[in-house]
């Protein structure tokens, strides 16, 4: 979501430090100096290869898993490969706002399902969705009622990994109504949950989002919590959540909280994206972070859980996302086009890589 008095509220609320801590160090690809703050992230002229800066051993892959790049431009998608961003999932949101019809909800939907995935692998990054009502929508019941008629259908498409991002907003009724629905629609097609938790009142919408995800018995291990903060952790991790962290600038999360919150607590069902928007944000937020954690000593496999391994684990279980997708990809070739449409304008050379070998180009002489 955007960033507002709200989003800044939960750094008051969770005790977050008055002023960024400046930390700073070499920039692997150039030497210059390269600085980290939860005001700006990092600085640097080819910082999106900072991600050099992280050991062989944690493994120079990154995982996206929560990024609204329907409000991206190319150039992101393409300092996110530079950076060793293999993969994204972007998950259905507010738009910024209120959407007045079924209509427009429908033609966003199939937007990220489509040219999305499509102007993504343009740029050699593979972009899955989720698919949801978000909860600030929920509270219009005309539109809610329209929109969950049609979710089962963009639920099933080929690229969606789960039921999302759902939850609560101002905690009303009709929010907790359409929670529900949708996490028996996730049950119903076998697809894992992400969580918006509320920017407002943040301890107890999480609290009660938990309780009616074990209301409905689904299963924790297969839900992702998102947007949490240290008054949050303990207990969604003690329940056998996943607890997913936006690092986002001014608000949510900042890179040096985070890689605090990875020291105390350690990896397991731990995850870190950007949530980066139309707002103040970040879409190299996850190799920044990795970068800093490298550098503050957290360990190189503590590092591959929590911006790799843990996302594709619990997204993995919708049977879509598989790390085969980017360690097996297709060549890219941009000449290729989108109901007519290319990524390209005119004049603009098109990437074409050469086709990959394969076992039936061996030949025995």
């Amino acid at each position: 979501m955007s960033t507002t008095q709200d989003d800044r509220d939960d750094v008051k609320q969770a005790g977050g430090p008055a002023a960024p801590t400046r930390v700073q160090f070499a920039c692997p690809c150039c030497g210059s100096a390269l600085s980290l703050n939860s005001a700006n992230g990092a600085a640097c002229v080819e910082i999106e290869r900072a991600a050099q800066a992280v050991p062989e051993a944690a493994g120079r892959m990154f995982i996206d898993p929560h990024a609204h790049m329907i409000s991206r431009t190319t150039d992101d998608y393409a300092a996110m490969a530079r950076a060793g961003i293999v993969a994204v999932i972007e998950p259905a949101f507010w738009i910024g706002q209120p959407r007045t019809s079924l209509g427009s909800y429908v033609d966003y939907l199939s937007t990220i399902i489509g040219f999305e995935k499509f102007r993504a692998g343009q740029f050699g990054v593979r972009h899955y969705c989720c698919i949801g009502l978000n909860s600030k929508e929920a509270n219009n019941e005309e539109l809610a009622e329209a929109v969950m008629d049609v979710l089962p259908h963009f639920a099933t498409k080929d690229s969606v990994v789960a039921i999302g991002e759902i939850g609560y907003d101002e905690q009303t009724d009709r929010e907790d109504k359409y929670l529900r629905l949708q996490v028996e629609l996730a049950k119903e097609l076998g697809l894992p949950i992400m969580i918006h938790t509320p920017h407002r009142d943040k301890r107890r919408g999480t609290l009660r989002t938990m309780d009616v995800l074990n209301d409905h018995g689904f299963d924790p291990g297969r839900c992702v919590i998102d947007h949490n903060n240290e008054e949050t952790v303990r207990e969604v991790l003690d329940r056998g959540f996943f607890a997913a962290f936006s690092i986002y600038p001014n608000t949510k999360m900042s890179n040096e909280r985070m890689t605090e919150i990875v020291r105390q607590y350690g990896p397991e069902r731990i995850i870190v994206d950007s949530a980066c928007d139309w707002g103040v944000s970040d879409p190299l937020a996850v190799p920044k972070t990795a970068a800093l954690m490298a550098h503050s000593g957290i360990a190189s496999e503590s590092i591959r859980k929590v911006t790799y391994k843990n996302a594709l684990a619990v997204y993995g279980l919708s049977g879509v996302m598989t790390d085969k997708d980017w360690l097996d990809p297709a060549p890219i070739d941009q000449r290729n086009l989108f109901a007519g449409n290319s990524v390209l304008r005119g004049g603009q050379q098109p990437r074409i890589d050469p086709p990959r070998g394969s076992m039936t180009d061996l030949r025995i002489s």
